[in-house]
């Protein structure tokens, strides 16, 4: 048996976005930018795409540039933020678990000769609105704060950051990463003030290869890529068409279904600590994780990357911590502080919409076995 449970990492493409996808490339695959009447409606098909996926997000369909993924977003957005404001000043206020789309790219800008301010997480995760109020400063230029953490599950306080911020100085751009917030918890970019956002298709069942970024109307945001004048000038180059096809296919699957998704992902979540409790007593939650779809979890003592890798040769996916890190410690776990054989021992389980109590049972089933064979560790 195979037990998926890694959904934060990526999720399956939707049989009816690879139709989509298909269809895109097999029938309407001239150049969007073109003049001729086929041309016109991949254009116009392209702009349809774009209406729902907007629609789903909750926004303007100008207010949504297609990018090729999250990290992309994240760039673009603290980038050219910064270069926007560049006149204010040269600070910038992000959080210290950042996924590292945000967290690097701050600091090569640093190289660069910004001021970077981390705001420190607590020990469930969370970030404090009063040390953001005090690393507010007059040179401030970008707030960038995710809406939900990749690791832990969090929900972020965004929206009463935002607040904070533009009741601070107006001028201050804020950034939010949504990339594990969309479709899986309710908001839109005007319920969270927030002037840039960032979302990506492969963790609701698109392909990986294509995003998108919410700039607030009104906001004239520098280009990140030059060149023909596509998505308004913005981010120029030929339409991917077939994976925006494909992002819109399956977002209007999972916005339909969002709620009952939901559901569905809070049961699987209380499910599994229930039969953890029962058959591995010894693993502990780490953070709150409001987020339906993450959780994190540490058997202390034991390493997690053997845990895995044992996991992973029975057929059980889940992940030590983000897949982004490719084997590095995370900067989550150290952010909290969290004891060594706490951090040493914590890996990550999440769902999505597909996955069943079949599943949880056997990596429960698993992981116990896996206690068993294993020694823990003496550090």
């Amino acid at each position: 048996m195979v037990s998926y449970l890694d959904s934060a990492a990526t999720t399956g493409v939707l049989r009816e976005a690879a139709d989509a996808a298909c269809a895109a490339m097999l029938e309407g695959w001239h150049n969007p930018s073109s003049r001729y009447p086929a041309a016109a409606a991949a254009g116009k098909r392209l702009e349809a795409d774009r209406s729902d996926i907007a629609a789903a997000l909750g926004c303007r369909p100008a207010e949504l540039v297609f990018t090729s993924c999250g990290t992309e977003s994240d760039n673009w957005a603290l980038r050219m933020g910064a270069y926007l404001n560049r006149r204010k000043g040269r600070h910038i206020i992000t959080t210290a678990v950042e996924h590292a789309a945000v967290l690097e790219t701050c600091k090569q800008m640093e190289k660069e000769g910004f001021e970077v301010t981390y705001l420190p997480p607590d020990a469930e995760g969370n970030i404090s609105l009063k040390d953001l109020s005090a690393a507010l400063r007059e040179d401030t230029v970008l707030v960038s704060m995710m809406l939900v953490n990749n690791e832990l599950g969090t929900v972020l306080p965004v929206k009463e950051a935002c607040g904070l911020v533009k009741r601070f100085d107006r001028k201050i751009l804020f950034h939010t990463d949504a990339v594990q917030g969309f479709l899986k918890v309710p908001f839109t970019p005007k319920g969270l003030g927030v002037d840039l956002l960032s979302i990506s298709g492969h963790k609701v069942h698109a392909p990986k290869g294509i995003g998108g970024l919410y700039i607030r109307s009104g906001l004239n945001l520098p280009p990140w890529i030059t060149g023909g004048g596509q998505e308004r000038g913005l981010r120029s180059g030929t339409e991917p068409t077939a994976q925006i096809a494909a992002f819109a296919a399956a977002v209007r699957i999972c916005k339909a279904s969002m709620n009952a998704d939901r559901a569905h992902m809070e049961h699987l979540k209380t499910y599994t600590l229930q039969k953890l409790s029962e058959a591995v007593p010894a693993v502990e939650v780490i953070g709150k994780g409001e987020a339906p779809h993450i959780l994190a979890l540490t058997l202390p003592g034991y390493k997690a990357e053997v845990l895995v890798r044992v996991l992973g040769d029975n057929g059980v996916c889940v992940s030590a911590g983000s897949a982004c890190h490719r084997g590095k410690p995370s900067h989550v776990y150290a952010a909290m502080n969290l004891s060594k054989p706490r951090r040493d021992g914590a890996f990550r389980v999440s769902f999505d919409r597909s996955t069943t109590v079949e599943e949880i049972d056997y990596f429960v089933e698993q992981l116990a076995n896996a206690k068993q064979i294993l020694f823990p560790t003496m550090s």
